[in-house]
């Protein structure tokens, strides 16, 4: 059986909804899994799940999610939206821990520790489409450990 070695990309475009954080849960899993990359689900899954809901949370319109294999045991996940607000670890590579009383604010903790690499482009108006916004993104592989 052929089957197509990196670098492969996948985009998917989803709506505002609060559902479409799991449509891109369930399509990452599907997508990990035909390509022989499910050992890296659970890190990945939880990277995108962050950015996606972040993208949903803090956004007013439709964001894409991105998946694209850099090497054979190599992923990284990247995530548009209209927001041009670069949350950190994204912006100064610092995450505070947020007291233990606070009920949000641990996602990006997470991102800091389970992806191997991470990284935001700002696009202008004039950007690439015609695009405004953010491209946050983060890679994980083989070794990538959730915390």
């Amino acid at each position: 059986m052929t089957t197509v070695s990196p670098p492969w990309a996948y985009t998917l475009q989803l709506p505002q909804d609060p559902r479409a954080p799991g449509v891109a849960r369930v399509t990452l899993r599907a997508v990990l899994a035909t390509h022989g990359m499910a050992d890296l689900a659970a890190d990945a899954e939880l990277l995108a799940s962050e950015l996606v809901t972040n993208a949903y949370l803090h956004s007013d319109g439709p964001y894409t999610l991105r998946l694209r294999a850099m090497e054979p045991d190599r992923l990284r996940v990247s995530v548009w939206d209209n927001n041009p607000d670069i949350p950190p670890p994204f912006r100064d590579g610092a995450v505070a821990q947020p007291p233990d009383t606070d009920e949000h604010g641990r996602g990006l903790v997470l991102v800091q520790h389970c992806a191997d690499n991470w990284g935001a482009y700002l696009l202008g108006a004039s950007g690439r489409f015609g695009e405004s916004g953010k491209l946050l993104w983060v890679e994980c592989g083989q070794g990538a450990s959730t915390a």
